[in-house]
């Protein structure tokens, strides 16, 4: 049970393999700036994106400002049986991105 507890999540290899980055903020904070080439759905769009995001058949690594709203996304994207994973804050994943 504790062997996944601290694992850290290679987000370098997930994106270098496919993996998309869907930003979770609102489109006036995705406009004020973002990860080149991510996906802005805002969180409270999310449940009716869901058929399309898991579409991509690609894993999907949310990101937003502090991780919060991320978290919640990466939670009901799992849900629904898409891999997801929260990336936390967008500025923390810019090194991640080529």
């Amino acid at each position: 049970m504790f062997k996944n507890l601290f694992k850290k999540t290679d987000y370098k290899k997930l994106l270098a393999d496919g993996a998309v980055i869907i930003d979770v903020r609102s489109p006036g904070e995705f406009a004020g700036g973002g990860i080149p080439g991510s996906e802005n759905i805002p969180l409270g769009s999310i449940p009716g994106k869901i058929k399309q995001i898991k579409s991509l058949e690609v894993p999907v690594i949310c990101v937003c400002a502090s991780g919060m709203r991320s978290g919640a996304a990466k939670s009901q994207l799992s849900a629904a049986g898409v891999e997801a994973y929260n990336g936390g804050s967008w500025t923390k994943m810019i090194p991640y991105v080529d």
